[in-house]
């Protein structure tokens, strides 16, 4: 069985009180391909490297067997198997190869050109244990400090360390590589509706919802000190406040050109460092303070009740319960198309639950789905992956059977998550 190497990415952190958001780098590491049997039948597939990557970043007491034992202590290369304690039981470590290792043949050849940066692999240090016993939790947002996302891991982890990422995959990636402990991301606003990429990325990672958070949405007109609104010629934000913000600023009279930046935060970071003093940006009250910018209007989101929801991502899911109001959220596909979506959802109204969101997204394996009629030629139907959100726990027996039902109708069927919903109190947007 061939060995999988971790993906080539890695995150730069910085310290200074501005933090820069994650970006993807180059890096390069070295998985000893020869074929390990690791205990309690764990493999060598992506999701199992991942789960012994939890292992090597616990805090753990690395303890060598004494390589005078014959037999099970020693491999066949003559090197001692690796034994970690964690939480009282012996695992069988990654055995790691360092790339530049002299002491081995195979790699002589790497010194050539000495000169050349020498890539480090992946470490202990680079993947930071969860925090343990009390320890801060380290929650990743998309965008720059004073974004929506950084106040929305604020409230669902209060005192939490807010770690800025450039893009939403970055986020998922930091959560995986243990980087991170959770992730807080967008997943659909009440005026620009339904933020796709993140569904998308839902199905390719394979992070589980162990919460929600709604925050409501003050946008604010922010430009430089001293710049009057007639000064205007564009306006730059993320590209769902520009839509909610659209008619705002049609009755402003602003005419400018509308442009869209990776986040509202972004957008005001850009305007200051660039001291850009035709252009505004849309963004939060918290942002016009970080950047020095000032508040030219406030509150133009086009409807007081402007939220936007977002899901709470972990390495593993929690435990349903039923004593409090839950949410369970599912994606499944069906090999002969749409047709059987009223059966999915018939299974749920026999059992008098409720859904709370559906949404479809392209299936990317299998896109289009062709039909041969020898009368009258090809028909071609559009292949969707259907997400559905519900109000039950997967405790909840009733949960159980729909799904059991769903099961039967559908090729794919995967739960994504089942997570206490939010019942905050309602309150619509305001200042910060």
């Amino acid at each position: 069985m061939q060995a999988i190497a971790p993906p080539s990415q890695s995150f730069i952190r910085t310290t200074r009180p501005r933090l820069a958001p994650f970006r993807l780098a180059s890096i390069q590491c070295v998985y000893r391909s020869d074929s390990v049997n690791f205990p309690n039948g764990v493999g060598l597939s992506r999701a199992d490297w991942q789960s012994s990557c939890a292992i090597l970043t616990s805090k753990v007491v690395s303890k060598e067997q004494p390589t005078e034992k014959s037999g099970s202590g020693t491999g066949s290369d003559g090197s001692a198997d690796h034994i970690a304690a964690v939480n009282g039981h012996k695992t069988i470590d990654l055995n790691l190869v360092p790339i530049m290792d002299k002491n081995k043949t195979d790699l002589a050849a790497a010194d050539i050109n000495n000169n050349r940066p020498q890539a480090k692999p992946l470490t202990i240090t680079d993947l930071s244990p969860a925090p343990m016993h009390g320890s801060q939790l380290r929650v990743a947002y998309q965008g720059v400090p004073g974004a929506y996302s950084e106040a929305a891991a604020g409230k669902a982890y209060p005192n939490c360390e807010a770690i800025p990422c450039d893009q939403f995959e970055v986020a998922f990636q930091a959560v995986e590589l243990w980087i991170a402990d959770r992730a807080v991301l967008p997943i659909e606003n009440s005026l620009g509706g339904s933020i796709h990429r993140n569904y998308d990325l839902l199905l390719r990672h394979r992070l589980h919802i162990v919460g929600e958070v709604q925050l409501p949405v003050h946008h604010c007109l922010l430009a430089l000190p001293g710049v009057r609104k007639e000064y205007l010629t564009r306006v730059i934000s993320h590209p769902q406040a520009l839509a909610q913000c659209e008619l705002t600023l049609t009755k402003l009279g602003l005419n400018v050109a509308r442009e869209a930046v990776d986040d509202t935060a972004g957008a005001a970071e850009y305007v200051a460092a660039n001291n850009l003093r035709d252009t505004a940006a849309i963004a939060s009250a918290r942002a016009a303070g970080l950047y020095g910018m000032n508040i030219l209007a406030d509150g133009i989101q086009d409807d007081s009740s402007n939220v936007t929801r977002f899901v709470m991502l972990a390495r593993e899911p929690i435990i349903p319960r039923t004593d409090r109001p839950f949410k369970t959220s599912i994606v499944f596909a069906h090999d002969k198309g749409t047709s059987v979506l009223f059966k999915v959802l018939s299974a749920f109204a026999f059992r008098n639950i409720s859904l709370t969101k559906i949404e479809s997204r392209p299936h990317r394996n299998r896109p289009i789905r062709l039909v041969d009629d020898a009368n009258v030629g090809t028909a071609k139907h559009f292949e969707y992956m259907f997400y559905v959100d519900f109000e039950a726990s997967m405790a909840d027996v009733r949960a159980q059977n729909a799904l059991a039902e769903v099961q039967e109708f559908t090729s794919f069927l995967r739960v994504l998550g089942s997570y206490p919903m939010d019942m905050t109190p309602w309150c619509p947007s305001g200042g910060d």
